[in-house]
């Protein structure tokens, strides 16, 4: 599925074309609070490359996000990642600053959700988000997902919030 839309967003498939608009979205101090911190070029560019792996491997993966305008909104995507020693599938979404606020996370994890358990028929999905983003986690809520624990990821105290098919 390289490319679907909602009622609001058109997501393609990640790759190189999207380079400039994520190392802009990546390099926004308020954007990053709760990625870890800023990212540079450099770093975003590996990110990607890494991201288009993914999808090689398993089917699935990030997508970047476009208004229905075509103008650059975000990224989103379903993809692995280790959390406490085990391999988890997680729903990540992440919008420019100007998009806040409109609905268009709710929208995503919907979307990401319903893709990733009946589409893609995977048996949960996580949702792994920093204790201090409420937005975030009011999301993961509103998207049917149950918090599961609190735990440490890359030395950061977060939620791992489940939906399970």
């Amino acid at each position: 599925m390289d490319r679907f839309s909602t009622e609001r967003l058109i997501a393609e498939r990640l790759n190189e074309d999207h380079l400039a608009d994520l190392v802009a979205l990546h390099l926004d101090p308020d954007v990053s609070r709760y990625l870890g911190g800023v990212r540079s070029a450099d770093v975003t560019k590996v990110y990607v490359a890494t991201n288009m792996t993914h999808w090689d491997r398993h089917g699935f993966g990030l997508w970047a996000l476009r208004t229905k305008d075509g103008a650059f909104a975000g990224r989103a995507g379903i993809r692995h990642i280790p959390v406490d020693g085990v391999d988890e599938i997680e729903i990540a979404y992440t919008f420019k600053r100007n998009h806040w606020g409109q609905g268009l996370a709710s929208e995503i994890a919907t979307a990401l959700t319903d893709i990733g358990l009946s589409q893609l028929q995977l048996p949960s999905l996580i949702g792994l988000v920093s204790v201090e983003h409420v937005a975030s986690r009011r999301v993961l809520e509103k998207a049917g997902y149950a918090l599961e624990k609190h735990t440490a990821h890359h030395g950061e105290d977060v939620v791992i919030y489940r939906i399970r098919r």
